[in-house]
């Protein structure tokens, strides 16, 4: 293993077993709710939204050590990002893990999302990272209903 791989490996059991912002928030702007039936990952995403600025993100729920610490990172990444920003953010995180950009190709600033890199090679755990992503954009776009990776 490379000493980057080792290092972006360390950077998800870190926020797996430590995640960021794992809480939920009293009233927030919007939220959504997301499953993955294959290995039982639940996650909901609550946003906080002042005109178009997203100023506070949590998530909670119960998933494996990739779902968990990619919605870790997603809520501190999103934090001060217009809907704008955030929708091309997800893009850039759903190309990644599914192999459509390499991680050289992924700015600085989003340094963090590479770590998903290595997910592509297992079709499964593309589900387990891109979950709280989709549950994201859903309570963004203000959808109500349940999101599923089915």
């Amino acid at each position: 293993m490379s000493e980057l791989s080792a290092l972006y490996q360390q950077l998800i059991v870190d926020h797996a077993k430590r995640p960021r912002n794992f809480h939920s928030i009293a009233n927030p702007t919007s939220q959504a709710e997301g499953f993955n039936p294959l290995c039982g990952d639940q996650v909901i995403v609550y946003l906080v939204r002042e005109n178009d600025t997203i100023t506070n993100a949590s998530f909670t729920g119960s998933g494996c050590a990739i779902c968990t610490a990619s919605a870790s990172i997603m809520t501190q990444l999103l934090k001060g990002k217009t809907a704008e920003q955030v929708s091309g953010i997800f893009v850039i995180f759903r190309d990644l893990v599914m192999g459509k950009v390499e991680p050289l190709q992924v700015a600085e600033s989003l340094e963090k999302l590479t770590g998903f890199a290595g997910v592509r090679d297992y079709p499964t755990r593309v589900k387990c990272a891109t979950l709280p992503w989709h549950t994201m954009k859903a309570a963004l776009d203000g959808k109500g209903q349940a999101i599923t990776t089915e």
